[in-house]
């Protein structure tokens, strides 16, 4: 189907070009969307007639997303969920759940305008890209910690790898000094165990 463009739409065209695409795409994204009306030679008139007014348009919202996007990009958002010793989560990280911390954090994005390359699946610091307008691309960073402490060790550029590596760390530590102690406690005994026998040879 021949398409003509109302705003500038990734790998297909800029504002006013004409292009084919496959009917189905056109049908349900492209159209319903407000995106591109079919390339009749009514429609490409109708578009000429109101393209200084679209391009207005178009500039007026692009205006207020780069505004928008100065505020937001390079800001982190933190998801706490469950998961494995191993980071591995139960379950994933939408683009629904980052949309509401976002929004929760002062920053209102819709799920739609939140791209993922896959799903989240595994503790740490994800980059994330937010489509807030056909020109207008930011990346946020998304920390997914299984409580706000380890997010802020994340944060500080430590892996969930280094945190489980420091925790085994130190609960082998802890157990150290408990057979330490439990070896000093040993000691005492036997010295006071020493010291009875000869007690009892003087009082003979």
């Amino acid at each position: 189907m021949q398409v003509i463009l109302l705003e500038r739409v990734a790998k297909l065209g800029q504002m006013g070009d004409v292009v084919a695409v496959k009917d189905g795409f056109a049908r349900n994204f492209l159209l319903p969307k407000g995106k591109a009306l079919r390339a009749s030679e009514a429609n490409i008139k109708g578009f000429e007639a109101q393209k200084a007014q679209l391009e207005a348009r178009n500039l007026e919202t692009k205006t207020e997303a780069e505004a928008f996007a100065a505020k937001i990009e390079g800001q982190s958002f933190i998801v706490i969920r469950s998961a494995s010793d191993a980071g591995s989560l139960y379950g994933s990280v939408s683009p629904r759940d980052i949309a509401e911390v976002a929004t929760a954090d002062g920053f209102s994005i819709d799920k739609k305008q939140v791209i993922l390359a896959g799903p989240i699946k595994e503790l740490g610091i994800h980059a994330v890209s937010v489509h807030l307008h056909p020109e207008v691309n930011v990346e946020i960073d998304v920390n997914v910690a299984r409580s706000a402490e380890e997010a802020e060790l994340q944060a500080s550029g430590k892996s969930i790898q280094e945190l489980a590596a420091e925790a085994e760390a130190e609960a082998d530590f802890e157990i150290a000094e408990l057979f330490d102690d439990i070896g000093a406690a040993a000691g005492d005994d036997d010295d006071h165990g020493d010291a009875a026998p000869a007690a009892s040879s003087d009082e003979e």
